[in-house]
C-alpha cells in the first residue's frame, strides 16, 4: 500500500520501501516547471492508502543506485507509469537505452500528450522542456 507520494515518479510504501516508477521521468519537485503538478498527478492516481500492484520488468534493472525498486505501478488495472506520461506529467526515460515491455505504450502516450499540449507540454515554456538532461523530450 502507498504510504506517501514523494514526487512525480517515486512512492514510499507502508513497508518503508521506496518505488521508482520505471521507464519514466517526471519533472523535479522543487526545481522544474510542473514539478509540484507532476507529484499531484501521481497522488491522484495512487493516493495514500491505495493498494497497488508492483510489476518488475525482467528486461530491466530491479533497483536503482538509491536502492529504490524499479517497477510499473498498477492501480485498479491502470498502468500508472503510462497514465502519467499520457497526462503530460512525465516522459518516457530509457536508462541505457533499454526499452521495457511498455516502451511502445509510453512512446505513444508522450506523442499524445505533446500533441494535445497536456500537462507540462502546455504549461511550460518550450525552452524549459529542452534543457537539462533532456529527459523531457521522451526520446532519450
Amino acid at each position: 500500500m502507498v504510504a506517501r507520494v514523494n514526487d512525480g515518479d517515486t512512492l514510499t510504501l507502508t513497508t518503508g520501501r521506496q518505488v521508482r516508477l520505471v521507464q519514466i521521468d517526471a519533472p523535479e519537485l522543487n526545481t522544474d516547471c510542473y514539478g509540484p503538478q507532476a507529484r499531484s498527478e501521481l497522488a491522484k492516481l495512487v493516493p495514500e492508502g491505495t493498494a497497488i500492484v508492483l510489476v518488475r520488468d525482467p528486461a530491466l534493472d530491479a533497483s536503482d543506485r538509491y536502492d529504490r525498486q524499479l517497477r510499473y505501478v498498477l492501480v485498479h488495472g491502470v498502468n500508472a507509469n503510462v497514465a502519467l506520461v499520457r497526462r503530460g506529467a512525465a516522459s518516457p526515460y530509457f536508462f541505457r537505452k533499454q526499452r521495457g515491455r511498455y516502451a511502445k505504450a509510453l512512446l505513444a502516450a508522450v506523442d499524445e500528450a505533446r500533441s494535445g499540449h497536456r500537462g507540462y507540454w502546455g504549461a511550460c515554456p518550450r525552452a524549459e522542456l529542452n534543457t537539462g538532461v533532456g529527459s523531457l523530450t521522451g526520446r532519450r
